[in-house]
């Protein structure tokens, strides 16, 4: 399994080693790698399939693929995210002396990638990585709120086989989008409660969310206002920074 990866990278750095060739026969392939053509030919034919790498129709020679691209503005994104909202971030959690968190999306799940600690000695910790399905959680659903519709129909399909429990989730993701935001009680960690808003970037794309999650013994329907409008305008200030 490492060989065979090892031998894919080889053929993959191979690809965009050189910017004036924008495609490769497999036999230049073959030679510069050092493998025998027939394996050569099986690593691509696997790669063609993951879009890794695709054949020019014209001349049957082989390029890197557009999936490349594709992770690397992902990655990008995320990284460019995370510089933009952390600053604000602090500013936040410094506003409502709570735990700030940002939320991405990855597939049908929501994961914690930045993390502000409340500076109270009682507060909500959440490990960064941490992962919850879209449809609990304020941040996670503020997120699955703001999706293209078809695209996040299709996560709930994934995540509620029950009908009805995918026409209550619709109803609760029109309200946030409303609203402007979400909230939860317990719904990933018991005894806290949630507020999150949006992320949008350029084009209107959800990125993320900026969400602040609070100890049950300070949910207070005052203290959630207080933090729903702090959460809105800085989820506000990091939007505006990505073209949002």
């Amino acid at each position: 399994m490492v060989q065979t990866l090892e031998r894919a990278m080889q053929i993959v750095k191979l690809l965009v080693s050189d910017d004036s060739r924008k495609s490769w026969p497999i036999s230049d392939i073959s030679g510069r790698v050092g493998l025998p053509l027939s394996t050569t030919h099986r690593l691509i034919v696997t790669m063609i399939d993951l879009e890794l790498v695709e054949q020019v129709s014209d001349t049957k020679q082989y390029r890197i693929g557009n999936k490349w691209m594709e992770i690397g503005l992902r990655q990008l994104e995320k990284t460019e995210l995370r510089v933009v909202a952390r600053p604000v971030m602090e500013v936040l959690a410094n506003e409502v002396k709570e735990s700030v968190y940002l939320n991405i999306p990855i597939g049908i799940d929501g994961i914690l990638i930045e993390r502000i600690d409340s500076p109270l000695n009682v507060r909500v910790t959440d490990k960064l990585g941490a992962r919850g399905p879209l449809n609990l959680g304020a941040p996670n659903k503020a997120i699955l709120a703001y999706m293209e519709p078809a695209k996040a129909e299709a996560i709930l399909i994934k995540l509620l086989e029950n009908k009805q429990q995918r026409a209550a989730m619709q109803t609760e993701l029109e309200e946030i989008r409303r609203r402007g935001y979400g909230i939860s009680y317990g719904e990933l960690t018991k005894g806290t409660a949630s507020v999150a808003a949006p992320l949008i970037g350029f084009g209107g794309k959800v990125l993320g969310s900026l969400g602040i999650e609070i100890v049950g013994e300070r949910i207070e329907p005052g203290r959630l206002a207080y933090l729903i409008e702090h959460a809105v305008k800085r989820a506000s200030e990091i939007s505006s920074r990505l073209g949002g």
